[in-house]
């Protein structure tokens, strides 16, 4: 069954449940036997309705996820058709102005609508999933040459989480975009026989969308670009393109505007629900405020490791540790670093974020814009270069009720 057809049925024995219930409440009485085995009845097809929900919106996301694409050349790649991509290639080529091959390809079809294009534009995908410092051989950076170089391990870094919560993802845009939506309905009144119509207006609002730029910097050396060799792939794949996903996947959390995105939280229209220590009391306060909204679509839960140490460590009067599952009401919950700990008035309060994934909106506008300068004053004396990273992305919150927050202390 697809998702709306598993929606009418549980709609339809909640309606069932709802009569039962209503008949007993209006005479006064308790539910008969028989009333009661069909409503528990009504209840476990519900249960197992909600369940089956749940994985076929997962699956329907997960499939709209796998068929985003990139087109190059008039055709159309999926993420297994760039697995041949070399970000060392085409940096290194770009820097001498003879790109070839797949890189090439790439880089005309994203740049196509610039008016100037400086360096080498890369898929987004290739390289998301600023700091500035310089990589020398010297220093840190003389891991990466070849000594025979084993295979390196990454730092540990914060986990990112709005793309797997379910955002909204639009790729390739050009110019702004708006979002436009129906914000309220007008009314349906009964009225006598030949009567004329009430009349009544619909709302529309609209949210827009334009590019701001994030942008991380490298000084790499001389030595480095001679020596480094395949252990410069990785580095700027992992390092460089993740300190630009990281601060878009934290702009889209908490972003505060004018030059980065409007975050969730900094929204003025996403509202919040009364905080305080962490318990279920609040949880619960914040699914409701959005069912109250008729916000009907998967929801989830997103907090910091903070808030998910106090709730792993809730117990009852016996002593017993209180399931997860239980504490956020059988909805998914996820923790990261980049959720912050310092909002509320005296900025000592954790956020503990409830929210329609779906309506948090990103747009790439073309990919991550790589520029290898070895003319800077830093490096040109030197025969070093600077390796410049931009991305143009903006994020919105398309529906603003389709999210709250509480303060946790």
């Amino acid at each position: 069954m697809k998702p709306h057809e598993i929606k009418e049925a549980r709609a339809a024995r909640i309606a069932e449940m709802r009569q039962i219930n209503e008949t007993a409440t209006a005479a006064n009485r308790d539910l008969t036997g028989e009333e009661r085995a069909r409503f528990d009845t009504l209840d476990g097809e519900v249960r197992n309705l909600n369940t089956r929900l749940s994985d076929a919106e997962r699956l329907t996301e997960y499939e709209r996820l796998e068929e985003r694409a990139e087109p190059i050349n008039g055709g159309t790649f999926r993420r297994g058709d760039l697995s041949g991509y070399s970000l060392a290639k085409a940096l290194v080529e770009s820097r001498a102005g003879t790109l070839t091959g797949l890189e090439a390809e790439a880089h005309q079809e994203l740049a196509k609508d610039r008016a100037e294009v400086r360096g080498v534009m890369v898929p987004t995908d290739v390289i998301l999933g600023g700091e500035t410092r310089a990589l020398l051989t010297t220093g840190t950076g003389g891991n990466m040459v070849s000594t025979d170089l084993a295979a390196m391990t990454d730092r540990r870094r914060p986990a990112l989480k709005v793309e797997a919560m379910g955002a909204t993802f639009l790729r390739g845009l050009s110019g702004n975009i708006d979002l436009p939506r129906l914000s309220a309905s007008g009314t349906a009144g009964w009225v006598a026989e030949n009567a004329a119509a009430a009349r009544s207006d619909a709302t529309f609002a609209k949210k827009s969308m334009g590019p701001k730029t994030v942008t991380a910097e490298y000084e790499i050396s001389r030595r480095m670009l001679l020596q480094s060799n395949q252990a410069l792939e990785p580095i700027l794949r992992a390092d460089l393109g993740y300190l630009l996903a990281q601060a878009l996947d934290g702009a889209a959390i908490r972003g505060a505007g004018a030059n980065e995105p409007t975050g969730i939280l900094a929204d003025a229209n996403v509202t919040s629900v009364t905080g305080g220590a962490f318990s279920s009391d609040i949880t619960a306060d914040l699914i409701a405020a959005l069912e109250t909204d008729d916000v009907t679509g998967t929801a989830a839960f997103l907090t910091n490791p903070a808030v998910m140490a106090v709730a792993r460590k809730a117990k009852d009067t016996t002593g017993r540790v209180i399931p997860l599952a239980e504490l956020f009401h059988n909805q998914r919950a996820e923790a990261s670093t980049q959720v912050p700990r310092d909002i509320g008035v005296g900025g000592d309060k954790n956020a503990l974020i409830y929210g329609e994934w779906a309506s948090l909106y990103v747009g790439y506008w073309s990919g991550v814009d790589l520029l290898m300068n070895p003319y800077h004053t830093d490096v040109a004396s030197k025969g070093g270069a600077l390796l410049h990273a931009f991305l143009d992305a903006d994020v919105v919150v398309r529906h603003p009720e389709a999210f709250r927050y509480a303060e946790i202390d």
